[in-house]
């Protein structure tokens, strides 16, 4: 079979058009315009179509492999438990159809967090490696709020705000997932579009019986409640029990045989295999975790002083979700290249390799990460204004600033707006006074004097400098920096 000829039977299996522009890449030696592999619709690294060497009658066959998913996540730190080690060969069994994959996620904000980011990056895998996944948002179990690694009740929150979370979370996994794999290769459900049916008589006759005491006191998440001076309230109890319910509906119904989730999870995932043995009567479902996101010294990533490091761009901007990734430290960023991103184990090594050589550029591992990372959630917008803010609040950049620059960091840097006439001709040292950027002028002469003083990124040697009109960005905006940190955005009026 000629080149071209695999290239259209391949597309023919698959229902998204950009592999028509991909798969050349494979089957020709030319060179051919390139596209970051995020935006793939499935890793080239890791791709869920082998390619078979050709037969002896020159022939190469039409057979799709997959990759063993659980392999590849145990490889890169992302595999925590399996319930059972039969996932590991189902997962790569040509023979069985496609695995279908769930992960929950309820509507606690109207935005997931970066420690929620593991599970659809684990849901990506699956879908690189042939598989179907769906996100369930809990609609439904939002209204009741799991206890696993809570000390105290979650607060309850009203229709109004758990509406405006599901379609917040809703969008963000659609947005992540669509983009890397196209619209038809996953699903978004929510549980509440069956529970909101369910009657507690039939639910106490049809799934109560089937659960026993003894078990559901012996998970984790419940002992260590009841153990606790606040207790737990029978609500947060059956937690366990709807989310098992979930598994349950999704596996009879949706065909759903795998549910993944954090290592807290472990719980309410076998509350659902057990339920779904003693109802269904039926083998074949499967839990997996992953670990927590955690930095070396065991506190969580995914946290900063001002809170969650959200994953939509109107809680916090692409700039400062790169800004928070750019942070790491050495002792981490390894680990999270495994975790966070989709780079092949080869370039990661590479990257460690470098890092302990002589010639390193420090932060280039990190800068890596927070690219990566900022794609796969952001998009190649979201990464473009990431990467140009940065460059716009660098002291002494060679990037020629503009209004609209400055304009997309406004939110993340302080700013003040004066009138035209008290900008014009005004003292540089005064200008830092009165708009706040520093205490005194004589704390503005020590910052001079050391080289830390910048407008519009150029550094000031002059005590006498007054702002000249073409030092007033388009007119509009001045940008003001105290040492790397420090800055002051100014808005003419």
């Amino acid at each position: 079979m000629a080149a071209n000829s695999l290239a259209r039977s391949l597309v023919i299996c698959c229902s998204q058009r950009s592999f028509l522009y991909h798969f050349p890449i494979l089957l020709h030696s030319r060179a051919t315009q390139r596209r970051h592999p995020y935006l793939w619709p499935l890793s080239l690294r890791y791709s869920s179509t082998q390619f078979v060497q050709e037969s002896t009658e020159g022939d190469a066959a039409d057979v799709r492999s997959r990759l063993n998913v659980v392999n590849i996540l145990e490889e890169r730190g992302l595999l925590e438990s399996l319930t059972s080690d039969s996932l590991r060969s189902a997962c790569s069994d040509t023979s069985l159809p496609p695995l279908r994959v769930y992960c929950g996620f309820d509507p606690t904000a109207e935005s997931l967090h970066l420690g929620n980011l593991l599970g659809i990056i684990v849901l990506s895998w699956f879908l690189r490696c042939g598989h179907k996944v769906v996100a369930l948002v809990g609609g439904a179990t939002g209204r009741v709020g799991d206890p696993s690694g809570k000390s105290l009740e979650r607060p309850e929150l009203d229709h109004l705000a758990l509406d405006r979370n599901v379609s917040g979370i809703s969008t963000i996994i659609s947005g992540i997932l669509g983009r890397c794999h196209g619209a038809k290769c996953f699903s978004i459900l929510n549980n509440y579009d069956w529970w909101k049916d369910v009657k507690l008589l039939d639910f106490l006759k049809d799934v109560g019986r089937f659960a026993r005491m003894g078990v559901m006191m012996s998970k984790e998440s419940v002992r260590k409640r009841l153990e606790s001076e606040q207790g737990m309230s029978y609500t947060e109890f059956t937690y366990q029990l709807l989310q098992g319910y979930d598994f349950l509906r999704l596996f009879r119904d949706e065909g759903v045989s795998v549910q993944i989730g954090g290592s807290d999870q472990w719980g309410n995932i076998t509350a659902g295999t057990d339920l779904i043995r003693r109802i269904l009567q039926a083998e074949g479902a499967y839990g997996l975790t992953f670990p927590l996101l955690l930095k070396s010294d065991g506190t969580k990533f995914g946290k900063s002083e001002d809170g969650a490091i959200w994953l939509s761009p109107s809680l916090l901007s692409p700039y400062q979700f790169y800004q928070y990734l750019f942070s790491v430290p050495d002792s981490d960023v390894v680990r999270f290249l495994k975790i966070l991103t989709f780079l092949s184990m080869a370039e990661i090594a590479q990257i460690e390799k470098e890092m302990q050589g002589p010639g390193y550029v420090p932060n280039n591992a990190q800068r890596r990460l927070a690219e990566e990372v900022t794609l796969f959630v952001h998009g190649e917008a979201g990464l473009e204004e990431a990467r140009k803010a940065t460059e716009a609040l660098r002291p002494g950049a060679e990037t020629k600033l503009d209004w609209k620059i400055i304009e997309a960091i406004a939110e993340d840097v302080p700013s003040c707006s004066l009138p035209y006439d008290k900008v014009l001709n005004i003292s540089l040292l005064d200008l830092t006074v009165s708009t706040g950027l520093l205490e005194s002028k004589s704390a503005a002469r020590r910052l001079l004097k050391q080289g830390g003083l910048y407008l519009n990124n150029c550094r000031v040697d002059s005590e006498a400098k007054k702002i000249e009109a073409d030092e007033i960005v388009d007119g509009k905006v001045i940008l003001l920096s105290a040492g790397k940190k420090n800055k002051m955005i100014v808005r003419i009026s």
